[in-house]
């Protein structure tokens, strides 16, 4: 459907201009009798039509159509082609140039831009992987030396080190679990053809399957909640946004030092549904604020200490990825009082439909 509708909408594009153009040339005529603007118009068409569309075809098509619209309209004699006359072949053989070249020039420059930003993406994915790997090696080490001191040492360890043991191997295995998963909504989130499983969605519902899955992990963390009272339902792929939720929390969990109130608030604008989630910790350092919804570091030692157990820095590239896949905004902020603010905006059904 998409190869169908690329060609289609550059069509309608190109014969809009060419409308438009023909609207203001007749102005131009009648209102100030400038002929010598006409071709400029037309040629202006032509450069805005390269621009807009892919690749050479419309480009040319315009050209060429603005050729004989132009010897056919404007040109005497009137409602006639009649490119024997010298300036209008002139005129015919100049814009057509134009238009090739402003075709060559734009086209060049779309595709090194798609190969700059390609690059930009790998470049990314390669910092991202970089600064994981010696997070999976971490957790990694910890379950193989657990599990290989149960094995050899079971006779001589006391029943609590085997409990403290198995709940490092416990911990670190669902770290894991949690990390994957977020690498894998990376993966399918900057793929070229992303699929959202939308469903019509109740905020309320919505956030307490969140916090159910929060309290899961975090029994003796508190969370706030302040909703609005009317009925609000928002179109999204609920479980992938849950996501985004749980992993704010959570980073504000390991990382929000101090914390003693954690908020999780929803309000409404004009067609949006803002969703913010502040604490009253020790807020974010200016540094890294700058990179924090980019997910990885120039070095790992740049990570913060317990990075590796929140899963923070890959988790607020997710965050990212998710709401800018519904079409949202996503921001961090320090609050002016004391501790931070990650908020984030949905379009509402309604708007969405729209």
């Amino acid at each position: 459907m998409k190869k169908i509708s690329a060609p289609l909408k550059d069509a309608a594009i190109t014969v809009s201009l060419l409308f438009l153009c023909f609207i203001l040339c007749l102005l131009i005529q009648n209102a100030f009798g400038a002929y010598t603007l006409i071709p400029a118009v037309f040629i202006l068409g032509s450069f805005l039509t390269s621009l807009i569309t892919d690749g050479y075809i419309c480009g040319f098509v315009s050209a060429i159509a603005s050729v004989f619209i132009f010897d056919f309209a404007f040109e005497l004699p009137y409602f006639q082609l009649n490119f024997t006359i010298t300036d209008n072949l002139v005129t015919a053989v100049i814009m057509i140039i134009i238009s090739f070249v402003t075709c060559t020039l734009t086209t060049k420059l779309k595709k090194q831009e798609a190969v700059r930003a390609e690059s930009e993406k790998e470049k990314m994915r390669a910092d991202l992987l970089r600064a994981i790997s010696h997070d999976l090696r971490t957790p990694l080490t910890t379950i193989y030396g657990a599990s290989s001191a149960l094995l050899e040492n079971d006779r001589e360890l006391s029943p609590q080190q085997k409990k403290k043991m198995l709940e490092s191997i416990r911990e670190d295995a669902d770290w894991l679990t949690r990390m994957v998963e977020n690498l894998l909504s990376i993966t399918r989130l900057d793929g070229k053809n992303v699929k959202l499983l939308k469903t019509s969605t109740v905020l309320d519902e919505f956030v307490d399957a969140a916090l159910i899955k929060f309290h899961k992990r975090y029994p003796e963390q508190e969370v706030t909640v302040n909703l609005p009272d009317e009925f609000i339902t928002i179109e999204m792929d609920a479980l992938l946004v849950e996501q985004v939720v749980i992993n704010i929390l959570e980073n504000a969990v390991y990382h929000a030092k101090g914390m003693t109130i954690l908020c999780l608030k929803a309000f409404t604008v004009p067609g949006k549904v803002v969703f913010e989630i502040t604490d009253d910790g020790c807020g974010l350092e200016k540094d890294r604020l700058k990179h924090i919804f980019k997910g990885y570091y120039n070095n790992t030692e740049d990570l913060p200490s317990d990075s590796r157990r929140s899963n923070a820095g890959i988790g607020l590239r997710v965050c990212s990825a998710i709401i800018r896949a519904h079409g949202g905004t996503i921001e961090a902020a320090n609050l002016k009082s004391k501790g931070a603010v990650f908020r984030f905006a949905l379009n509402t059904e309604e708007e969405a439909h729209e």
